[in-house]
């Protein structure tokens, strides 16, 4: 069970958004030799992933911004850049192009923080731009609690797309990745949960002035937790993000 889409149209095109998929991929192409050289790939990760143990004694810390624009495989990247595709170009829409791109960073920076307070002695090289866009998803569930997203259940062969509201998705992955957290160790590898959960929790509270400056909760109580325009309607065949004209 996996998100595909929203049914939340950007007023503007999502340059940012774009960027940062087009440099996320770009950098992943460009050590993807190494993925045949085990030895090379460690000491590229080695080099610029974050290591909590080497922060911890005082080396690494380029590692908090390098780790965002790296991933251990093609599923761990197109995994991130999906849920960045569906939740990024609203939030940027929200926030402006530079805004976006700085609240980006910042969780991203905010999640690898909170690994390192997690598993501070951690020798585990820790990659991917998980924890910026789990600060993507905290902003767009404190804007559009309401809005349709349309998750992909496959059972064996059956498959089918259901829409169900942004807080039911949002909610059950964040609920996960806390239980993960606490039933995993931190300084074994695996997912980095309290990444991912820090970095939501971040995203969420980055958000709240801009939640505010639109009313805070009579926002809410004007659009009753949805979109304040027209949702987008899909056909089967189509995937791109849609826009629709919005006053402002």
């Amino acid at each position: 069970m996996f998100p595909i889409r929203d049914h939340n149209p950007s007023g503007r095109t999502p340059y940012v958004t774009y960027a940062l998929i087009a440099l996320n991929v770009g950098i992943f192409l460009s050590y993807w030799a190494l993925f045949s050289d085990p030895r090379a790939l460690n000491q590229f990760f080695f080099d610029w992933a974050l290591i909590p143990a080497l922060v911890q004694n005082g080396q690494g810390e380029t590692g908090f911004v390098t780790s965002m624009f790296l991933h251990g495989g093609i599923a761990h990247l197109l995994g991130n850049m999906l849920f960045l595709f569906i939740f990024g170009d609203n939030v940027e829409d929200e926030m402006g192009h530079v805004g976006f791109a700085l609240f980006y960073l910042v969780t991203g920076i905010g999640a690898g923080v909170t690994h390192y307070l997690a598993a501070p002695y951690s020798p585990v090289p820790t990659v991917g731009a998980s924890g910026a866009i789990a600060g993507v998803m905290g902003a767009y569930l404190l804007m559009f609690p309401k809005a349709k997203v349309d998750i992909l259940v496959i059972i064996v062969v059956f498959f089918r797309v259901f829409p169900i509201p942004a807080w039911i998705m949002l909610a059950v992955w964040f609920a996960m990745q806390i239980f993960g957290g606490f039933g995993a160790q931190a300084d074994q590898g695996g997912v980095a949960y309290w990444a991912h959960a820090g970095g939501f929790v971040i995203g969420l509270a980055l958000t709240l002035p801009v939640w505010l400056k639109r009313g805070g909760p009579a926002y809410w109580n004007r659009t009753e937790g949805h979109p304040p325009h027209p949702e987008a309607r899909y056909k089967l065949s189509r995937s791109s993000i849609p826009t629709v004209r919005r006053r402002r």
